[in-house]
């Protein structure tokens, strides 16, 4: 075989598939690499996934004047621009250049095709979540009264989060609610991955700063720009997230699938203000129903309480004289006994001092006749022992210098002293003989 110029096989290469495929071709793919040339042609790559493995792709192309067309068309009927991430149905025809290669030139994509993949897949993941029990499962929590502090999941320069903190910070009861912002894409092909992100650091500061509830907002857009919102991963991560989600993603369709499992669902982010504002209110007016009730019902028991403790009074005042006059009859009835008592004993006493002074009397004359009779014997005594009587029969008492002698110490040539009846006799001792 003789040998050909590069050129020659592309040119062969060109012609084979220009004979040998159709002229035009409806394709599935994934847009990748979505850009747009400053002459406004586009330029991607259509890429067909298994998962995350790309199994092919292929260059394609969408000219300037068919773009044109193109978008104006997809924008109307989605409500969203072409752009990475999207599986499209697109109508394109195989060209191959010796300088650029194999490419595909796209005519037409079909619009509906998109919204129709997109409420598959939506539907397959709803399916998985309630098969998983995901559902409802962040409806467990019980709100309580007042949210006082919470967490906000957005874009910092959304308008739905600036609508959403300027209502809460110039509410017009003066309600106090502390809010952190934890920043997060809120569409795009980065989105999920952001906003799993984000939930992980609200988890993280969620103890340290007291919070009771995560608002997610983003503030409208079109349908195809929601599609983070649909995303499994993200449902599971709302559903199983430990303090209830408030959602306010803020679009008129039907619920996105973070809507279907988060704890209270709000259709825009001043939706939501409005939802935490309105349980200050209820709060407030609960409290003070509350008070009033129980202004009513103190009112009421005190009422109530007055009247019995006038029945008790008058109860006690009848039963307090009642008592009074029986204790006086009582007393009475006592004094009465305590005089006749104290009469008898009077009596008794007096007859029984009778009985004691005549038996005083009796037992005297006796006490005084026998005392009587024992001084006359005492007298009859102490005459006979008087001295004068000793001396007049006819003893004496000798004494040596006034002491009796018998008691003093006498000597030969003392003098002593006899006593007699009628006599004082003085004399000396001439001689003593022991006895």
């Amino acid at each position: 075989m003789s040998p050909i110029s590069i050129s020659q096989l592309t040119e062969q290469i060109r012609v084979t598939l220009e004979t040998e495929l159709e002229p035009i071709y409806w394709v599935v793919g994934e847009l990748a690499d979505f850009r747009q040339a400053p002459q406004g042609h586009v330029y991607f790559e259509l890429v067909e996934k298994q998962g995350n493995q790309v199994l092919a792709k292929i260059r394609a192309n969408l000219w300037q004047f068919t773009y044109r067309s193109v978008s104006v068309k997809f924008q109307s009927v989605t409500g969203t621009s072409l752009k990475n991430g999207m599986k499209v149905l697109a109508q394109v025809a195989v060209s191959y250049h010796p300088v650029y290669g194999l490419s595909i030139n796209v005519k037409d994509i079909d619009p509906s095709f998109s919204l129709g993949e997109r409420a598959r897949i939506r539907q397959e993941t709803i399916d998985r979540l309630t098969r998983e029990g995901l559902i409802q499962l962040n409806g467990r929590f019980q709100l309580p009264p007042v949210v006082q502090r919470i967490a906000i999941i957005s874009s910092a320069t959304a308008a739905g989060y600036g609508d959403f903190v300027n209502q809460i910070e110039k509410n017009a009861f003066g309600y106090q609610v502390y809010h952190k912002l934890f920043p997060s894409m809120m569409q795009g092909n980065e989105a999920v991955t952001s906003l799993l992100s984000a939930l992980e650091k609200v988890r993280a500061e969620s103890t340290r700063l007291g919070l009771e509830a995560v608002i997610i907002i983003r503030g409208g857009g079109a349908q195809l720009d929601l599609d983070c919102f649909d995303d499994y991963l993200l449902g599971a991560a709302i559903a199983n997230f430990p303090l209830p989600i408030f959602t306010g993603i803020g679009h008129e369709r039907d619920e996105t699938i973070a809507d279907l499992v988060a704890h209270t669902r709000l259709k825009t982010p001043t939706a939501v203000a409005e939802f935490l504002l309105s349980g200050f209110r209820e709060f407030e007016e609960n409290l003070a129903m509350m008070l009033q009730r129980l202004d009513r019902s103190t009112r009421q028991q005190l009422r109530e309480e007055e009247s019995k403790i006038h029945q008790l009074a008058l109860r006690a005042k009848s039963l307090s004289r009642n008592r009074i006059s029986l204790e006086a009859e009582k007393v009475k009835n006592r004094i009465n006994r305590i005089e006749l008592a104290t009469k008898n004993q009077l009596r008794s006493q007096s007859s029984n001092l009778d009985t004691l002074e005549k038996a005083l009397r009796k037992n005297l004359n006796v006490f005084l006749e026998k005392q009587t009779e024992k001084l006359a014997n005492q007298e009859m005594l102490l005459r006979q022992l008087d001295p004068n009587s000793i001396l007049k029969r006819g003893y004496s008492r000798t004494e040596l210098d006034g002491i009796p002698v018998h008691l003093a110490k006498a000597h030969i040539g003392d003098q002593i002293v006899t006593i007699t009846q009628n006599q004082r006799i003085s004399s000396k001792i001439t001689e003593i003989n022991q006895k």
